[in-house]
């Protein structure tokens, strides 16, 4: 799908990072250009690092392949900087990604980031939970369902990719499996009954079929 020109799509990445979660609760600027060649760090559990990395580097060769850039990775911090050598908007993107494996996806999932019109978006439960609370637990619980099958089924009706891990969920869609994805996930995490929360998307099935018809063609 295509969005119809480089400049809307460096907008819909700058209006991304801009509401980014960072791992160290830190926000990249993009109120300005994206600037030339400006390294990015992006910090990820140092247990993350092992599939970054991948078998025998693999991963990694990947990642900066299709990112134009070099990835240094400090397995002790488990922080990562990307230096761009290419396109300045794909070390944007290879950010995400990097972030999207720190945050539980698979490297293969993660990489549908360099797609047109895909992004990630990370939300921290902790924002729906006091400190020390079990609530984090049970959020991931109701998430997550039985055998994982809340999960796959929100995936499945929105076409997107979910990860839970840590005190974080995590999506990865294009643009309208995301808005839908996102509200599926908000209202389990406030609460709604799962039958509640399928209502929701298989009533709303064809606006979404509509939308990406209308993205793709204009």
């Amino acid at each position: 799908m295509q969005l119809g020109g480089r400049t809307q799509r460096d907008q819909a990445v700058r209006k991304f990072w801009k509401g980014l979660i960072m791992m160290d609760n830190k926000r990249i600027d993009m109120s300005e250009e994206i600037p030339e060649q400006t390294p990015l760090e992006v910090r990820i559990p140092e247990e993350r690092i092992a599939v970054l990395i991948g078998k025998r580097g693999s991963t990694k060769k990947l990642v900066e392949r299709m990112g134009e850039c070099n990835l240094i990775i400090d397995s002790g911090t488990g922080i990562v900087e990307v230096q761009g050598k290419g396109d300045p908007l794909k070390s944007v993107i290879t950010g995400s990604v990097v972030q999207a494996i720190g945050r539980g996806f698979s490297p293969e999932k993660a990489v549908l980031l360099y797609q047109e019109n895909f992004q990630l978006a990370v939300i921290s439960l902790r924002d729906f939970a006091n400190p020390g609370s079990k609530r984090i637990s049970q959020i991931r619980a109701r998430l997550i369902g039985t055998n994982g099958r809340t999960r796959q089924i929100v995936e499945e009706l929105t076409t997107s990719a979910i990860s839970i891990y840590g005190d974080t969920v995590s999506i990865i869609g294009d643009y309208v499996s995301m808005e839908y994805a996102k509200e599926a996930v908000l209202m389990l995490v406030n609460g709604s009954k799962q039958r509640t929360v399928y209502t929701y998307l298989e009533r709303n099935a064809r606006d979404m079929r509509i939308k990406k018809i209308e993205e793709t063609f204009g």
